[in-house]
Formats: structure tokens, C-alpha cells, sequence
């Protein structure tokens, strides 16, 4: 039995102090953010979705409303599928610039690969595949869609690939409202592709950052083996 989940990156987020947010309530989609989550839903709305799953955040529920509303579902909040921690939320963040120009900082960084600044990665792929086992079992046969954010996204893929989680940022590969698709055939995992409904949308500027690039091809690849 065929069964697809749809792991659902959010919409633009209107924040003009360009602060990292992480957890914190309050940050909602931009008016741009709203224009890819209707992209979305439009793109969608004719596949065979039934179950409809969303962060607790504020932008994850907002880039879900019209999807779940063209389908006729009641959406299911998952706290497992949240952003994950991180020490820097709430301060401007970048290299070059912002908190890590600050040698108060440097303590939290000294490893990458728990990471030292936030949430292990491991205790970030184990939380986000029992939310994405539980989806596809609630939607058995059909489709379901997961709004979650682009890190714990991107840290699912690198573990179903069985690629290593210490990575560039400005490399991931999970666009604004991008979709990484899980295909299962009953509980095995098959394949992971990855599409940009919405890529037309993103900013000039965003499109010339690699994590963010719009028109990225579609992939489709098998899962690392024993995923």
C-alpha cells in the first residue's frame, strides 16, 4: 500500500529586526509568506491528502490553513515536528555579523556535531520521524502533509540519506514552502523527492543564497539502506 508524506517547509516569515526566532511566539507569515502558502494549497489541492499535520508555531499553522481548508481537514498539531532549540533565538545571527561577532558566542560553538548551540541532531531526527511514522500511519494508503521548519526538515533528510548532519546552512536544500516527499510502500520507506511549489516567489536576493535558491531541480532518491 502506497502512502506519501509530505514534510512542508513554512512560508516567509515577517521579520523585519531579521532576528533568529526559533520557538518564540509571535512571528506569522508576511504578506508574501501568505501569497507561497496559497501556492501551495492550489498546487496540492488535487492530490489525495487526508491527514493534515502542523508545528504549534504561529508560521507552520498559517502555511497550512489554506491547504487544510481546500481539502476539508482538521489539522493536527504536532509538537514533535517544532523548530528546533537554539542558544542564539532572539538575537541577529549571521557569519560576519551580528552574535557572532561577539567571543561570548564562540563557547557555544566549539562542537558541530551535536551541535554545541542548540538541540542534538540525533534527538531532532528521532522526534521528527515518529511525528512523519505516526502521519503516514493516520493516512495509510493516501497522503499527508507536515509543516515543519527547514532545519528539522533538513536534518530528516540527511539522516534518511544517511549523510552526515554537520553541514553549511546556506546549503540545505528545503526552500521556502518546499516539499520533501516521503513515498512508503506499507511501512518501508522507498524514496525521498523534493520540489518548490512556490520557488517563482522567493526574493531575488533569497534565489542567489544556495539555501534558499529557487528552480532547484526535483530529486528522487532511494533511502539509505535499514532507513
Amino acid at each position: 500500500m502506497r502512502t506519501v508524506v509530505h514534510l512542508l517547509r513554512h512560508g516567509e516569515v515577517h521579520n523585519p529586526s531579521g532576528v533568529l526566532y526559533g520557538r518564540r511566539d509571535g512571528y506569522h507569515l508576511s504578506e508574501l509568506g501568505k501569497k507561497m502558502a496559497q501556492r501551495v494549497a492550489t498546487t496540492i489541492a488535487d492530490r489525495d491528502i487526508t491527514h493534515a499535520v502542523s508545528s504549534p508555531l504561529e508560521r507552520a499553522q498559517e502555511t497550512l490553513a489554506p491547504l487544510a481548508l481546500a481539502r476539508g481537514l482538521e489539522v493536527v498539531t504536532d509538537p514533535r515536528v517544532i523548530e528546533s532549540t537554539n542558544v542564539f533565538e532572539g538575537q541577529s545571527f549571521g557569519v560576519g555579523d551580528g552574535v557572532l561577532r561577539r567571543p561570548s558566542a564562540w563557547r557555544h560553538l566549539w562542537n558541530p556535531f551535536r551541535p554545541s548551540w542548540g538541540e542534538p541532531y540525533r534527538q531532532v531526527a528521532a522526534r521528527m520521524l515518529a511525528g512523519v511514522y505516526d502521519a503516514r500511519d493516520a493516512a495509510m494508503g493516501h497522503e499527508a502533509v507536515v509543516v515543519s521548519h527547514q532545519l528539522p526538515i533538513w536534518i530528516t533528510r540527511l539522516h534518511i540519506e544517511n549523510r552526515s548532519f554537520v553541514h553549511d546552512p546556506r546549503r540545505r536544500q528545503c526552500t521556502l514552502c518546499s516539499l520533501t516527499s516521503l513515498t512508503f510502500e506499507d511501512d518501508q520507506l522507498v524514496t525521498l523527492s523534493y520540489s518548490e511549489p512556490a520557488a517563482d516567489l522567493i526574493p531575488l536576493n533569497d534565489r542567489a543564497a544556495p539555501f534558499s535558491a529557487g528552480g532547484a531541480p526535483a530529486q528522487d532518491k532511494p533511502p539509505a539502506a535499514g532507513v
